[in-house]
């Protein structure tokens, strides 16, 4: 797999809503602290995972791209478990392996596997036009949109408001309450952006709706059900839904926004507390790599979701030119193999996961990158992706 084309596989999957408003007002630190070496290093080498590939994307760690990196590969070819950097700039004390991070739309996989569990309760009709559950949300200007549709981001609902566009305007509002209802109030005010159906966007707006339905439906908050429904029956047992705590709570590095001051010098900004409520179920979980790992090969072996909602995370579109996102997931082809992925990212922190669907390879990662918002592939998770999908 060529480097260009395996950067492509986070690039196509990172594209998300910025929200947020103000001025820069937090400690920031002139440059990293030196280069550590990889740290908690493990491997059991079998068959084709090069290991000594994977050591080597995590050298030089804390640079100007990264702080922190965890990794885990997995599958029939052998595991390997990997980290590297710092806990802070400050200390420079080594990156905890087992750190907790704000996963980002990863969360987007829980909460499809949540709603596809429903659907198989007959609780949600997949067909049935969310106008239906959350009457008054959208406007006339809506047609019917499906579940499915939502799921599969062709439903043509715009991205909702925001507290602001530039990081100096969200980090401004960083411990401030955006709340999901009022973020898909604001996108149903909108026009459609194409008739449902007809295109497909990857927005956080549509994880927004179905969490707003998983809470309908049930009558319980989304982070209940989606821990009962998901998290619980995964062994996920160090990942929650921070709501309006700004905090990670438990172990966890610290996350940075590299930012560039006026006179031309760079500064590194904490971000490692922000309140993420109106992420909500498209974006505000924290989890592990382990955990992480333990959703994919649970979700993929039909412990969570059963047949035949399961397929919906493994059906792309196929009248729309250009789709490759599922319910929760996306394809990426390369060299003819196929991976199923989604990725993450929130100020200071990336992630993902990815796999075959017979899951002979397996991979989960942590980036502390310190522009986690930037369109453009991280150089160290351009690495990881190479030597641990080769």
């Amino acid at each position: 797999m060529r480097a260009r084309r395996r950067t492509t596989l986070v690039t196509a999957s990172l594209v998300l809503a910025l929200t947020a408003a103000g001025p820069l007002a937090a400690p920031a630190f002139a440059a990293p602290a030196a280069p550590a070496a990889p740290a908690a290093l493990a491997s059991q080498q079998t068959g084709a995972l090069d290991t000594a590939a994977l050591a080597a994307a995590l050298t030089g760690l804390p640079d100007a791209d990264a702080t922190a990196a965890l990794v885990r590969v997995g599958g029939t070819d052998g595991a390997w478990r990997g980290s590297a950097g710092v806990h802070d700039l400050a200390s420079g004390a080594a990156a905890d392996p087992g750190a907790r991070f704000r996963a980002g739309s990863t969360t987007k996989v829980v909460t499809a596997a949540a709603v596809l569990r429903l659907a198989a309760e007959g609780r949600i009709d997949l067909d049935t036009p969310i106008q239906h559950y959350l009457p008054g949300l959208l406007g006339r200007q809506f047609r019917p949109i499906t579940v499915r549709q939502l799921l599969n981001h062709t439903s043509g609902i715009p991205a909702g408001d925001g507290l602001g566009n530039t990081f100096e305007e969200v980090y401004a509002h960083r411990f401030d309450t955006l709340a999901p209802q009022q973020v898909a109030a604001s996108a149903g005010a909108k026009k459609p952006e194409f008739c449902p159906g007809e295109q497909q966007h990857y927005l956080n707006i549509n994880y927004t709706f179905l969490g707003l339905l998983i809470e309908k439906a049930t009558g319980r908050s989304y982070a209940s059900e989606a821990t009962r429904l998901v998290l619980a029956p995964a062994g996920m047992r160090d990942t929650y839904f921070p709501g309006t705590d700004p905090r990670i709570l438990g172990p966890h590095n610290l996350g940075y926004q590299k930012v560039k001051k006026a006179d031309g010098t760079t500064e590194f900004v904490d971000v490692t507390e922000w309140n993420q409520a109106d992420r909500f179920a498209a974006g505000d979980m924290i989890s592990t790599t382990a955990d992480l790992e333990r959703l994919l090969t649970s979700l993929f072996r039909g412990r969570i979701v059963p047949e035949p909602q399961l397929q919906e995370m493994f059906t792309v579109p196929a009248d729309i030119t250009g789709a490759s996102y599922s319910a929760g997931l996306q394809r990426f082809e390369s060299e003819g193999k196929v991976y199923w992925v989604k990725s993450g990212g929130r100020y200071g922190y990336n992630s993902a996961m990815a796999a075959t669907r017979d899951l002979s390879r397996t991979l989960v990662y942590s980036v502390n990158s310190t522009d986690a918002k930037s369109e453009d592939a991280n150089p160290v998770v351009g690495r990881i992706i190479m030597a641990a999908l080769k």
